[in-house]
């Protein structure tokens, strides 16, 4: 989980394949208005999210057992408990950068639909990982298989 940027599908993708679970790009469910509002730099609202987290939730759901991992903003705590209707043992893994290196890597990224105009709102959208809440918060500063690692150990910790 985290704002635009930060390397959710990087490391979601990686972590899938050092576990050998199935992995889905949140980004790919979105509706095409949603997609749309986006690229023309408009936020979204959570009346815009609620379809998208449900589709993401029933993902998940359908992979309760196996497992799975998701790249999803999950902004917000209304939209993880959203996301864990779905997978109630759901964990998050929030990879936190500052502002100044999200502003670098989404200059560099060319092809998305997401435009840097739009980091500010997910920024202030942005509520992190709370007491009670299964997760860990992860500097995404870091090397990528670095940070697979340290998923991993943060879960099986929380896990014991």
């Amino acid at each position: 989980m985290g704002v635009s940027g930060c390397g959710k599908s990087t490391i979601g993708a990686l972590l899938a394949r050092r576990l050998d679970l199935p992995y889905a790009e949140g980004d790919d469910y979105h509706p095409t208005a949603n997609v749309q509002k986006m690229a023309a730099g408009i936020p979204l609202t959570d009346e815009d999210r609620a379809p998208w987290l449900a589709i993401i939730a029933e993902w998940l759901r359908e992979h309760r057992d196996s497992g799975g991992v998701v790249a999803c903003s999950a902004l917000r705590r209304v939209y993880r408990d959203q996301l864990r209707a779905g997978a109630p043992d759901a964990y998050f893994v929030h990879l936190s950068v500052g502002r100044a290196e999200l502003l670098r890597r989404l200059a560099g990224r060319h092809g998305h639909y997401m435009p840097t105009t739009l980091l500010d709102s997910q920024l202030a959208t942005l509520e992190p990982l709370q007491p009670g809440e299964a997760g860990v918060t992860l500097d995404a500063t870091v090397p990528p298989e670095l940070l697979v690692t340290e998923a991993i150990a943060a879960w099986r910790a929380d896990h014991r």
